[in-house]
């Protein structure tokens, strides 16, 4: 009977293990973490201003696992593959052979160089456990200073805030957000963080981080000394390709997949926050995603490929996040855009639809509070796939509905 084994316990491995069974595969599933915990999702992690502690949100509970004969081991690490004999090898000298090998390793935060982020005073977000930790010190008179504008530094600057901390975010580039989102949008972000007492302060090189007499210190390159009770370092991720490097796959910003998420060697995929892929829709460019939903569309793609259904990459990129009473959503790559189209819905939100060269929708970005622009951002979504070149008057008129777009 094959073996078909998955390493890395997060979203995308778990649901990829759930997918071959659904598929309806006989053979023996083993899915293998690090975590102590059971596969769970992690954007939860940096959003919410509740005061109680944060419970993971599981994929699926322990016994669903049996129920689907999904070998899981936990708190286990693979320490090499071999792809002649096809096994893998654990940590505790066990070697497990394999018919089909899933990489879904996930990615790493990112540390900031030369500073020890196992301190106390400083601090990441990755994993359930370094959530807890943070927990602990989001309250009513500390001071919180957070290294990085991007989603994750913004996401736990709204959560301290919301928990009564004062926040300090410490941005290198011109403005928050920079990668990826246009301007009009990260500002009226930042705008809404000064509204709740946040400092942002942009265009700040850090020259020294040091730890002193119960604080966190940041030395500015101006001579500014900015201390902090807790300094939280959110400057990015880092895909973990140290086990497939060594195996011998290739590397390209992650682990270079084609698009049916097949790596360099037979028999061996890999999917999630570890890979980059080539995108059709982009004319072929090879992207990686850290996106709950990319984990959750390739787990099933990985699952179908291994059942040798030949299933092609086609999903449009998408990223949320939400900020206080805001959410961020943003529907396919907007940086090779030439055109921005504004369309000016209630209450303040608003959505900018990027246009290539030669008018086709690339890509569209929203805010507004709630649900106010998810409807027209999948809408979007859908015309972006459509390979559209929607009219820039009906784009820009919240009266012409984008349905009305999609069906001509």
């Amino acid at each position: 009977m094959a073996h078909f084994v998955i390493v890395g316990a997060g979203e995308c491995g778990a649901r990829a293990a759930f997918a071959l069974r659904e598929k309806g595969f006989e053979g023996d599933i083993t899915l293998i973490g690090t975590e102590p915990l059971a596969p769970y999702e992690r954007p939860p992690l940096s959003k919410g201003g509740s005061g109680e502690a944060p419970e993971p949100k599981f994929v699926a509970t322990l016994e669903r696992y049996r129920e689907q004969s999904i070998d899981i081991r936990l708190g286990t690490t693979v320490s090499a593959i071999d792809p002649v004999t096809k096994t893998i090898s654990l940590a505790g000298g066990q070697t497990l052979g394999y018919d089909k090998l899933l990489l879904t390793t996930g990615a790493s935060a990112r540390s900031f160089p030369g500073v020890d982020s196992a301190s106390h005073r400083i601090r990441m977000l990755r994993t359930h456990a370094d959530a807890v930790a943070l927990h602990a010190a989001l309250h009513p008179g500390q001071h919180i200073a957070i290294i990085g504008g991007g989603f994750i530094g913004l996401e736990l600057a709204a959560t301290a805030r919301m928990r009564g901390a004062d926040v300090t975010v410490i941005e290198g580039l011109p403005r928050v957000l920079k990668r990826g989102v246009p301007e009009a949008i990260a500002e009226a972000i930042a705008e809404r963080h000064r509204q709740e007492g946040a400092q942002i302060r942009c265009g700040q090189s850090i020259e020294a981080i040091a730890e002193e007499a119960e604080k966190a210190v940041v030395r500015l390159a101006n001579g500014e000394m900015i201390s902090a009770d807790l300094l939280l370092v959110g400057i990015g991720a880092l895909p973990n390709v140290a086990l497939a490097a060594e195996a011998g796959l290739a590397i390209d910003n992650g682990i270079a997949v084609n698009e049916r998420l097949e790596t360099s060697i037979a028999d061996i995929y890999a999917a999630g926050d570890c890979c980059s892929f080539p995108l059709a829709l982009y004319s072929g460019r090879r992207i990686r995603l850290e996106s709950w939903r990319n984990a959750q569309e390739q787990a099933n793609l990985a699952a179908a490929n291994m059942l040798g259904e030949g299933a092609e990459i086609s999903a449009v990129p998408w990223f949320w996040s939400d900020q206080y009473d805001l959410t961020l959503q943003i529907a396919g790559l907007a940086d090779e855009a030439v055109t921005h189209v504004r369309r000016d819905l209630d209450d303040g939100a608003f959505i900018l639809f990027h246009l290539g060269i030669d008018g086709r929708l690339l890509a569209a970005s929203g805010i507004g509070r709630g649900n106010a622009i998810a409807r027209d951002i999948r809408l979007a979504e859908m015309l972006i796939a459509a390979r559209a070149h929607p009219d820039h008057n009906a784009l820009a008129a919240s009266t012409v509905k984008l349905k009305s777009l999609l069906a001509a």
